[in-house]
């Protein structure tokens, strides 16, 4: 199923958006988090039955507009990326034959970062002149817990979507941690929506980007340095993991720094993501 947070005369609304993705049926829900919550009892009751809105005569929003934490995310995950970042400059304390690393490095985003389809990106100038793009694939935790095993960890999994993981370049190598260069407003696209983790084979997914039509990023899911299931392990040790968390499990090559000179986004370029099977995801830069 594809569950996607719209807004409708003002109001935000759940919905059920239909195989062809060209309806949806809203749902009796407070909120995403909400229906995430009770999915146990109203997910087989589900149905895109009836005509249904029509998606384009409705505003789709992040799937969980407002997360009730940070989001989670997962730096250097995709061999490629890692050597591109070592040799791009901007990653501070690189070391020549150490790019991939032993252990994941997890940093997060806040939830004021957050922004949907077709919403416009703030290119925040006199902050950062070295904005870059990231796809990822985004997961949502279901049934929360600590100290999940890897073999356990599907399980926890309600969902994917997708994420553009926004980076000031600049920030993300002067401050060394990597927090401010990612935690500007509007600097985590979401969406287009939730797809239910039973009609996604999250270990085998096609991960692209486009700028202004250019094909700058495209690779595979299975070439992750650390797996999902490896990824909840260690993230949820001696952390709870809640329902309705995101975790972004990392970016392939083609990122802006990895062209020489660097392609940082300017204002009125046009970034499209797309991940197979989850839809795409675009948003312009203003």
């Amino acid at each position: 199923m594809k569950l996607a947070t719209v807004e409708i005369q003002g109001q935000k609304r759940v919905g059920l958006v239909s195989q062809d993705e060209k309806t949806i049926n809203l749902i009796e829900a407070a909120d995403m988090l909400d229906v995430i919550a009770r999915w146990d009892a109203l997910g087989s009751k589900l149905s895109a039955s009836g005509a249904g809105l029509p998606l384009g005569e409705v505003k789709l929003l992040a799937p969980i507009p407002l997360p009730r934490r940070n989001i989670i995310c997962v730096g250097k995950n995709y061999r490629d990326h890692a050597k591109e970042f070592a040799q791009s400059g901007f990653e501070a304390g690189a070391v020549a034959g150490a790019e991939i690393d032993t252990h994941p490095a997890v940093f997060s985003k806040p939830p004021s970062t957050v922004i949907g389809p077709d919403a416009v990106v703030d290119t925040h100038p006199g902050v950062t002149d070295s904005i870059d793009y990231e796809v990822e694939l985004a997961l949502v935790i279901g049934r929360g817990g600590k100290n999940i095993k890897a073999a356990d960890a599907f399980s926890h999994i309600f969902g994917y979507t997708i994420v553009n993981d926004v980076t000031a370049r600049d920030r993300q190598k002067n401050h060394k941690q990597w927090f401010l260069g990612k935690a500007l407003d509007t600097f985590c696209p979401m969406g287009p929506w939730i797809t239910t983790a039973d009609e996604v084979d999250a270990e085998n997914l096609d991960v692209k980007t486009w700028v202004n039509g250019e094909l700058r990023q495209n690779a595979n899911t299975r070439d992750l340095i650390f797996t999902i299931p490896s990824l909840i392990e260690t993230i949820s040790a001696g952390m709870t993991l809640e329902p309705g968390d995101i975790i972004a499990t990392g970016t392939p090559s083609g990122v802006g720094i990895g062209f020489k000179p660097p392609k940082f986004l300017k204002s009125g370029d046009v970034v499209k993501l797309s991940i197979s099977g989850l839809g795409e995801l675009t948003n312009r830069f203003e």
